[in-house]
């Protein structure tokens, strides 16, 4: 077995070689990769799944929110695995789960089980991110260096995120749906290989026992709240069923926090967000991927069932957003250097602001040339946002508890791109309802077809296919009207929300970060 060089983070140690830290670095983001890939690489193939295994909208943001909730509601408790029993070990169990989960996704046949199956995916996920980043932390003890390795670390989450859906377009083109998830078999493969003799392990022999409780009441109380956000469009928002939902997950999130102020190995040290850095940091980070995963989510599916595009055309019409988080997140180190990090962030959230509001000008007239601005302004604020945020993060929280600061700082990405699905999602199914309900009304359609209709835009559209003529095409049109409407209304709270985060940053956020 391979000797690993071990570096306990309660006492200082030699790091690595430079050049070893960073063939290290680049293993661990080539596996990061994968893990935020599947944030979005789903959202090309979405209409593919309307068509293949009939999912309504509300069956694809749960889809794509499976994933998302069982990987942020475990990343906490991951992160103290980490600590307790080494970061490599953690990190190499979760590729070898991810895998594996890839596999079962790749070949489901159900909606269902296809949910099942990416829920399976978030504990490996919940496994790989936080140990990347205590890892590399730990590897780069002179802070500037650090902090470029934070800006690729960074660069790596958001250029997959914005990826996904180019790679999925690729692969679709060629293959069938299943193939976005088996790409993830080798990857995960070669990093696991790769990690044996590049990564270095690292630990807290001091660290508590994983906090399972904690974790159990986080899950259940995201997905609650999830369930209510993502139901309302079709039971109706004043439901007493959405209602309860969302006050029950309120409500156990609220003895999730109890509980971790009560319990002596707590997975989320509440103590930490007494400080304004950490705080502050944590909250721009959420609000920076809830514009960034909710834009991506319907810009997809506006970009083929709206323009015309083909899932590959769709995914590569994304790439302007994912080149621009690629070249801004190294970078934001050098402005952050000379900016400070409130500024950085704080432009950041504003960019990611004017990007959601120019691409909520669309209309059913609009063209690609539209929205490519608003596009580019979304990657380059995140590209700001999101590494700025994380630094601050990793940079305010005692050395011994790494494993807790970058699982803490993973789980406000994932919750803030869940919520950004979620709300921005079931704003436009709300609208879209609303307006194809009004719109059909006088016509009588039948129930069966009714529903079908009022399901999402992809079968809208399928059922005007299938009656062509006039009364088709007037179909299209309407539904086409009715889903921009709902996308213009979602970015546009979305735009709002990215405005007060803005705020908060220039607020709350230090103008430096922490020296560590």
């Amino acid at each position: 077995m391979t000797t690993t060089l071990k570096l306990p983070a309660t006492a200082s140690g030699g790091s690595p070689p430079a050049a070893r830290r960073w063939l290290a670095l680049a293993v661990l983001c080539i596996s990061l990769l994968i893990v935020t890939l599947d944030n979005t690489v789903l959202n090309v193939v979405l209409p593919t799944l309307v068509r293949d295994l009939n999912a309504t909208s509300t069956q694809l943001q749960w889809i794509v929110d499976a994933y998302v909730i069982v990987f942020a509601g475990l990343l906490l408790v991951a992160g103290s695995v980490a600590d307790r029993v080494g970061r490599k070990r953690t990190f190499l169990a979760g590729l070898v789960l991810f895998a594996a989960g890839s596999t079962w996704a790749a070949f489901s046949g159900s909606v269902s089980m296809l949910m099942a199956a990416r829920a399976s995916m978030g504990i490996g996920g919940a496994l790989i991110m936080p140990s990347t980043l205590s890892i590399i932390t730990q590897m780069f003890g002179d802070r500037s260096e650090r902090q470029r390795a934070i800006g690729f670390w960074a660069g790596t989450s958001g250029v997959g995120v914005a990826l996904g859906p180019i790679i999925g377009g690729l692969l679709l083109a060629h293959f069938w749906w299943g193939s976005v998830f088996l790409i993830n078999v080798p990857i995960a493969a070669a990093g696991f290989l790769l990690a044996l003799p590049l990564v270095p392990d690292s630990r807290n022999p001091a660290a508590a026992a994983p906090d399972f409780t904690g974790a159990l009441l986080s899950i259940a109380g995201l997905a609650l709240l999830l369930w209510g956000l993502i139901q309302a469009p079709v039971d109706g928002w004043s439901s007493v069923l959405v209602i309860a939902a969302m006050v029950g997950g309120v409500v156990v999130l609220a003895a999730f926090a109890f509980w971790e102020s009560r319990t002596t190995h707590p997975m989320l040290k509440l103590e930490f967000f007494a400080h304004r850095e950490f705080s502050a940091a944590i909250s721009s980070v959420s609000l920076a991927t809830l514009g960034l995963f909710g834009a991506l989510f319907v810009l997809t599916q506006y970009l083929q069932f709206d323009l015309g595009y083909t899932p590959l055309q769709a995914g590569i019409r994304v790439l302007p957003a994912a080149g621009a988080i690629a070249v801004i997140a190294p970078l934001s180190a050098l402005l952050q250097k000379a900016a400070g990090t409130k500024l950085t962030t704080a432009a950041g959230l504003l960019i990611i602001a004017a990007g959601l509001w120019q691409i909520g000008l669309a209309s059913v007239s609009s063209t690609y040339v539209d929205v490519l601005a608003g596009m580019i302004m979304l990657g380059i604020g995140a590209g700001l946002a999101i590494p700025s945020s994380t630094a601050s993060v990793m940079g305010s929280v005692p050395t011994e508890h790494t494993g807790i600061g970058s699982a803490t700082n993973g789980t406000a990405l994932q919750l803030g791109g869940a919520l950004g699905v979620a709300i921005i999602g079931s704003l436009l199914a709300t609208r879209y309802t609303g307006k194809m309900t009004t719109a059909l009304a006088p016509y009588h359609v039948p129930a069966a077809i009714m529903q079908r209709i009022l399901g999402d835009v992809g079968s809208a559209l399928a059922v005007a296919s299938r009656v062509g003529g006039t009364l088709g095409e007037q179909l299209s049109h309407v539904a086409r009207v009715a889903f921009v409407s709902g996308m213009d209304l979602g970015l546009t709270v979305g735009a709002t929300v990215a405005v007060v985060g803005c705020i908060v940053a220039l607020v709350t956020l230090p103008r430096k970060r922490s020296q560590r």
